[in-house]
C-alpha cells in the first residue's frame, strides 16, 4: 500500500494505480498527477471525467479508442490530432499515465492505442 501524502490514505498497488477506484476524487488525482509530473489544467478535466464516467458504467478502464472518440466528437478533433492531443497531455503513455490519474486500477491489456 502507497500513500499519496499525509493528507490521503489511498491503498494503491506498486505500480501506484489505484486498488479500488471508488478511493477517487479530484484531489487524488491532482496527487497521482503530481507524482507522474503533470499539473493538471482545465484541458485535463473533461477527459478525465469522461474516463471516470465509463468506468462508473461499465466498472472497466475505457478503451483508449472510446477516449479518442471522445477527443473527436467533444473536442472537434480530427482523429490524428485527437491521437496527439491526448500524447501531449500524457507523454508516458494512455495507461501509464492517463488510466493512472483517472483512478483506474491497472489495465490487463496494455493498448497504447
Amino acid at each position: 500500500m502507497n500513500n499519496l501524502n499525509a493528507d490521503f490514505h489511498v491503498a494503491r498497488d506498486t505500480e501506484g494505480y489505484l486498488i479500488d477506484p471508488t478511493d477517487w476524487n479530484e484531489l487524488v488525482a491532482a496527487q497521482l498527477a503530481a507524482e507522474e509530473g503533470i499539473e493538471l489544467s482545465e484541458v485535463y478535466w473533461p477527459l478525465l471525467r469522461f474516463m471516470r464516467d465509463a468506468w462508473t458504467t461499465n466498472h472497466i478502464a475505457p478503451d483508449v479508442r472510446h477516449v479518442l472518440d471522445f477527443l473527436v466528437s467533444e473536442q472537434g478533433f480530427d482523429k490524428k490530432t485527437a491521437k496527439q492531443q491526448l500524447y501531449k497531455l500524457f507523454p508516458y503513455g494512455y495507461v501509464k499515465q492517463a488510466c493512472k490519474i483517472a483512478g483506474m486500477q491497472r489495465p490487463r491489456v496494455w493498448s497504447t492505442g
